[in-house]
């Protein structure tokens, strides 16, 4: 005897990153909760769903357990784009079960239920808050044993309707022993997290029968459009491998740089640019970007310690005015990587760019919610990771404390994760502030080890001549390199 294997019709919920979070959608005719402590957008994200997915084919029921009319949540939802108040009464459908749970009898519940489903012949049914329905019951004396019995005819009911179903309650840990954690499909949990002045709304899909979903905690925001999760971004290869021999090079826009680095920067490789304040980062970065433009490149920058059109000059204000350059907006409070890491991808895939901008690393951890920040660097490996597999070079800007006695890439050791890395040090000659530039690394490929001077004028950096002697370094002695630049030529495989 052949076996037919059951298909599930996944539905798109509407919700952004949601879908890639469930594995691809939610399943059709599941039952499911979403459940969270109050405020941390249970009937938001119920109530998008709903228009997303409602049609005259498809109507929807909300079920109200409330003291109020559902009139005053309306007005409220009302104030989100996805409403659509031509669904109202016709594709959905609202109503107030306050009376029937006021009673504590869960037999007139499940009646009214009944009588409602029967009537209209929804594929989408809500009940909101169902918590409220379970203490209403309990509340009347009524057992465990009932209101098992009660979850467990609603689930087989809504099965047997051939409806989607959502119940919606106030739950502050999935360690709770509801029988309804039991008898759902899918479990859908809302958490949120105060630190200091900062709050990071977290989603985790704790389960849903049938099918794989990205496992952890994933962050999301609610806006007028309303919630948006933020999925990790998923790397298109299953690690940055580049082409041996390297096949393309894109120009650094610095005269003199290119050749330090062996003819460029190879394709699709993430740089690293380590320097103290004040010394070019920012300058190198700018120039990055304008030379792409120069060759008909179009690039995306995400500044966090000041607006992308600021100390980067004129020209590339006018490419951000023009469209050539894509700019992330970094000023929302409570960010998490994964979102920049969305905000990022999506608008290079918009703009098709080629260069990408990260200025810089420090300002970026500290544009972090706190309760983000522990996992900052693998966060940031996935992200790397993600944008080079896209094929985009991406150019990273570290700040770095310089105590003149030792070399340090990075302070969050993330130095491993990029495929080169250049330095920029401050070094006192005759008594005079200079800089200095290195490149340190570039992986598969021949670089010079060279020190060499450089400078910064109107025009943007120049590269001067190669440092022949350490004498006046600041805190060093002539007998030593207190910089601790120890680099050869040739390749360098990481």
């Amino acid at each position: 005897m052949t076996s037919v294997k059951a298909t599930i019709n996944r539905l798109r919920t509407g919700v952004p990153g949601l879908d890639e979070v469930l594995g691809g959608g939610l399943p059709e005719f599941s039952f499911n909760v979403i459940a969270g402590a109050p405020g941390c957008g249970k009937t938001t994200l119920a109530h998008q769903m709903m228009f997303a997915l409602a049609t005259p084919e498809r109507p929807a029921l909300y079920f109200t357990v409330l003291g109020e009319p559902p009139l005053k949540m309306l007005r409220y939802q009302q104030q989100f784009e996805f409403f659509d108040s031509d669904k109202v009464n016709h594709s959905i459908h609202f109503i107030n079960l306050a009376d029937d749970t006021a009673t504590g009898d869960l037999t007139r519940v499940l009646a009214r239920i009944v009588a409602e489903v029967e009537k209209h012949g929804p594929g989408l049914i809500f009940v909101d808050s169902f918590r409220s329905v379970i203490l209403a019951g309990q509340g009347n004396g009524d057992g465990f044993i009932s209101l098992q019995q009660f979850v467990q005819q609603l689930g087989m009911l809504m099965t047997s309707w051939q409806a989607t179903t959502f119940l919606i309650g106030e739950y502050f840990s999935d360690s709770d022993p509801s029988p309804v954690f039991t008898v759902a499909d899918g479990l859908i949990w809302l958490r949120q997290s105060v630190q200091r002045n900062s709050m990071v709304r977290k989603l985790e899909i704790v389960k849903m029968r049938g099918q794989p979903t990205l496992a952890g905690l994933h962050t999301f925001r609610i806006s007028a459009a309303g919630l948006h999760v933020f999925a990790p971004v998923s790397v298109e290869e299953p690690a940055h491998l580049p082409p041996s021999p390297i096949s393309g090079r894109l120009a650094m826009g610095v005269p003199g740089l290119d050749a330090m680095m062996g003819g460029g920067l190879p394709r699709g490789y993430s740089l690293l640019v380590a320097g103290p304040s004040g010394s070019g980062k920012s300058t190198l970065a700018a120039a990055f970007l304008l030379e792409g433009a120069s060759q008909g490149e179009t690039g995306v920058i995400t500044a966090f310690e000041q607006r992308a059109t600021q100390s980067r000059g004129q020209r590339i204000a006018e490419l951000i005015e023009s469209g050539c350059i894509g700019v992330v907006d970094t000023r929302a409070p409570g960010l998490s990587v994964d979102e920049v890491a969305v905000l990022l991808t999506a608008e290079v895939r918009r703009l098709k760019a080629t260069r990408v901008v990260i200025d810089s690393l420090s300002g970026f951890e500290l544009a972090l919610a706190p309760s983000v920040r522990d996992d900052f660097r693998e966060a940031l490996a996935r992200m790397v990771s993600a944008l080079t597999s896209t094929g985009v070079t991406v150019l990273m800007t570290s700040e770095l404390e310089d105590r003149y006695t030792e070399l340090r890439f990075s302070p969050y050791g993330t130095a491993f994760l990029t495929d080169a890395i250049i330095v920029q040090r401050y070094i006192e000659v005759e008594s005079r502030l200079q800089r200095m530039m290195a490149v340190l690394k570039i992986r598969a490929s021949t670089h010079s080890s060279e020190l060499r001077l450089f400078h910064i004028d109107d025009e943007g950096i120049k590269i001067d001549q190669m440092l022949s002697n350490y004498e006046g370094l600041l805190g060093s002695s002539p007998s030593r390199n207190p910089s601790g630049l120890k680099r050869r030529s040739g390749p360098d495989d990481g």
